[in-house]
């Protein structure tokens, strides 16, 4: 009787142990120690330093990558709803070795510490989390949402002076793509034309850029009959850019695109260029992001 209550008491303490013990294990198999790890103890360092090597080079300068780590909190708290999106672009421990290879201690350590040196801290407008867009590189100048997108609401997101994006790496790229293959791209926003237009297909005289804002980007032009935003074409097509030129080509149309991005907000390999030049974050963030304050959260 004795020896049976013993073991009973063994085995609900052994289940203690391996519930307890259950989460580190899971963790440990999908993402490896060091994941589990993380900057701290707080659940959010750890994601965020996962989600800064999901949308950055962990080789940038630690100011850069704690401007980049603001952006990102910013936006996990304003988003709530979106918020699993947000955390789906978190690298494991494997991805994280596959982009960086040799790098991948020196990176992980880097977010690690954007992370958590910067615990809390989020942009703040008008008592409420700030709207914090960014992109890898502009054409050369950000673009103004209120002119693009007629929205008042975000004074500061305007337009910001970017020269050294014109270096960024595959600022400039060319895309060759067949008339056939744009119209079936684009064929959801695209009007009805004539049935012997439609069998005919496109050709270079019905591509026109008739628009561009203040920043150098497409903002209106037409597609034969329609009409339409160049941030449409650039998603329909998935062009690096809105900022873009036509050419004519034998094999289809020509597309010269400047960036890589929406434009809006904070430029990636600016913000890395400013922390290069002996900026803070604080002031990487004020430039893409003026009249907006930093506010501390509790996690």
């Amino acid at each position: 009787m004795r020896d049976t209550i013993r073991n009973k008491i063994k085995l609900f303490f052994a289940f203690l142990i391996i519930l307890f013990l259950l989460p580190y294990i899971i963790s440990v198999f999908i993402n490896g120690k060091n994941a589990v790890q993380g900057a701290d103890s707080d659940n959010a360092s750890v994601y965020l330093a996962e989600m800064l090597a999901g949308e950055t080079d962990g080789g940038c300068e630690i100011e850069a990558l704690k401007a980049q780590a603001v952006v990102l909190r910013t936006e996990l708290y304003r988003t709530e709803k979106e918020k699993q999106t947000l955390l789906d672009k978190c690298l494991t421990q494997t991805q994280m070795k596959k982009k960086w290879g040799t790098k991948y201690e020196e990176n992980l350590k880097k977010c690690q510490q954007a992370a958590q040196e910067t615990k809390g801290i989020v942009l703040w407008y008008h008592e409420t989390f700030a709207w914090t867009p960014f992109h890898q590189s502009s054409n050369g100048k950000t673009r103004d949402v209120q002119e693009v997108l007629g929205n008042a609401d975000y004074p500061y997101i305007t337009a910001k002076e970017c020269p050294l994006d014109k270096a960024a790496e595959d600022e400039i790229q060319v895309h060759l793509i067949e008339y056939k293959e744009i119209q079936k791209r684009c064929r959801e926003f695209l009007v009805a034309e004539e049935q012997k237009k439609a069998e005919n297909g496109y050709g270079y005289e019905d591509f026109e850029i008739q628009e561009w804002d203040s920043s150098g980007y497409v903002r209106k032009m037409r597609i034969g009959e329609t009409i339409c935003t160049g941030d449409q074409f650039r998603d329909a097509l998935k062009l690096p850019s809105s900022s873009f030129s036509f050419y004519e080509s034998p094999h289809g149309l020509k597309i010269a695109t400047v960036g890589k991005g929406h434009g809006f907000g904070m430029s990636q390999w600016t913000a890395q260029e400013m922390a290069k030049d002996g900026k803070n974050y604080e002031e990487i963030l004020q430039y893409f992001y003026e009249g907006t304050e930093l506010h501390h959260l509790d996690e």
